[in-house]
């Protein structure tokens, strides 16, 4: 099953989505990735979830990848005794470790890290910036506040320090659990919440130590400060809108996502849009023009991959949203201005030598007669740098290693399947062009590229670009280089 774009779409699973046959339904209508996300459900409703992922991809003979989503540090206020207060502009509190129910004076904020880390004239936002509040005096164990915006403080409500560095561990005890769970169950890709700095993803790949891909969600304005070094460890990246469009002015928003963009396309790190892409799908069967739009541009700007959230976790209308995204990404890619847009930002070149064989493969695909490139991979590098080229030809990523394919999946333009390692050069050729015809993408007499490394399956050894030609006379056979009774 191949898809018709070279975009992917991330999907989250729910109470509305996680039932097996709506799984198979969903990646039919053109999911690649599902998400866990693991500040909702139980350990046993997210086993269940990707059971029906892996029965999803056995039937469609595709690889599927899994993502768990960790929730990260969530910093909120206590509770208050009459569970609200209303608030004006002016008017003044403390927050304080006290952990008696607050009112009108004062609240417990239980987190001296916020309180070390503030400063006067500092701001402060409750409840995804419903309330805005301006810090005054301050100490490590409580601060005054004045309201600069907003009307009422209630129970638990969220807490953000847009300007601030706050000194607390992106991986809860909660996230440590729901991390060694989900690579028990072997997710593909591990999504941290609310990173800051580069220790923080530092922290989660000594942990996952090669077992998952690692993934950083950029949420806080501090991300943005420290993105080149954060991306130093970084397998994927995430532009998650809502909470990074909370401790942001909206206007600045769209630009942090250009500029997340551009930074992983140069390292060649997949990069994930979400959030509110088709929101209003939540509740109704079609989405807004201004929705189709933003799902637009997200594809005209080179993402890897855009992602739903309550759309498919909850909504009303999963499968409708999955659907009308696909179309919209497809339409995208037949704009005759889109090819343009993907050939105007090429990284510059690394030191490694693949990454000018990468580039020439790429400027050889452009003839009209190369009908698609086949590239062999053991841990998914060599594809995931031909993916940075934005060859507009498709892309086989033919792999050993189950876990690769599925990485994979979340790559742009990247076909990934389970494929034999080569053990000759006539092996090699024989293996790309069957594969290439077993799976639609060549036809008889076309010519494919092959990108390959020797010795065979040595990591990070891509050194051998071949021509080949798919026989005009006779139909695959049948592959030893694709595996097709395994669904990947």
């Amino acid at each position: 099953m191949q898809r018709a774009r070279r975009a992917r779409i991330v999907a989250t699973l729910g109470p509305a989505s996680r039932a097996p046959g709506t799984v198979k339904a969903l990646a039919q209508a053109g999911v690649d990735v599902f998400r866990l996300n693991f500040s909702h459900g139980s350990h046993d409703d997210h086993a269940a979830a990707l059971k029906a992922v892996r029965g999803a991809e056995m039937a469609l003979k595709r690889p599927l990848g899994v993502l768990a989503d960790l929730q990260g540090p969530k910093l909120r206020l206590g509770r208050f005794a009459d569970v609200e207060i209303e608030v004006r502009p002016g008017h003044r509190m403390r927050f304080d470790l006290n952990p008696a129910l607050g009112d009108e004076t004062r609240v417990q904020m239980p987190h001296p890290e916020i309180f070390r880390a503030l400063r006067p004239g500092m701001l402060l936002l409750i409840d995804d910036g419903r309330v805005r509040l301006r810090v005054g005096e301050r100490t490590d164990e409580w601060c005054d506040v004045t309201v600069e915006s907003g009307s009422k403080l209630s129970d638990r409500k969220g807490v953000a320090v847009p300007e601030a560095v706050v000194p607390v561990s992106a991986l809860t005890p909660k996230d440590r659990e729901d991390l060694a769970f989900a690579l028990r169950l072997g997710v593909d890709w591990v999504a941290l919440s609310f990173v800051q700095k580069a220790e923080d993803m530092a922290e989660l790949k000594s942990i996952v130590n090669g077992q998952a891909a690692c993934l950083a969600k950029i949420e806080k304005p501090q991300a943005l400060n420290d993105l080149e070094s954060i991306l130093d460890y970084c397998d994927g990246v995430m532009v998650a809108r809502g909470d990074l469009g909370v401790e942001m002015e909206p206007e600045e928003v769209p630009v942090a996502q250009k500029k997340i963009l551009r930074a992983a396309r140069q390292r060649g790190v997949p990069a994930i849009v979400a959030t509110q892409m088709l929101e209003s799908m939540t509740s109704s069967p079609a989405p807004t023009r201004a929705e189709a739009s933003d799902v637009a541009n997200a594809v005209y700007e080179g993402a890897d991959a855009l992602m739903l959230s309550a759309e498919t976790a909850a909504g009303d209308y999963p499968l409708e949203a999955v659907t009308i995204m696909n179309r919209i990404m497809e339409r995208v890619e037949r704009d005759p201005l889109w090819p343009g847009l993907m050939d105007a930002d090429h990284a510059g070149m690394d030191i490694h030598d693949v990454d000018a064989l990468v580039a020439a493969a790429r400027k050889a695909a452009e003839a009209s007669s190369t009908a698609c490139m086949v590239v062999f991979t053991t841990l998914g590098g060599t594809a995931r740098r031909m993916s940075r080229e934005r060859p507009l030809q498709p892309v086989l990523a033919l792999t050993p290693k189950p876990e690769t394919a599925r990485r994979l999946a979340l790559v742009w333009g990247l076909e990934p399947r389970l494929g034999d390692q080569p053990i000759s050069l006539e092996g090699l050729t024989d293996d790309a062009v069957e594969a290439a015809m077993l799976y639609g993408l060549a036809e008889p007499g076309q010519r494919i590229l092959i990108l390959a490394g020797t010795p065979f399956g040595a990591p990070g050894a891509a050194n051998l670009l071949r021509l080949a030609h798919a026989p005009a006379h006779s139909a695959p056979r049948g592959v030893k280089g694709a595996r097709r009774a395994r669904g990947t």
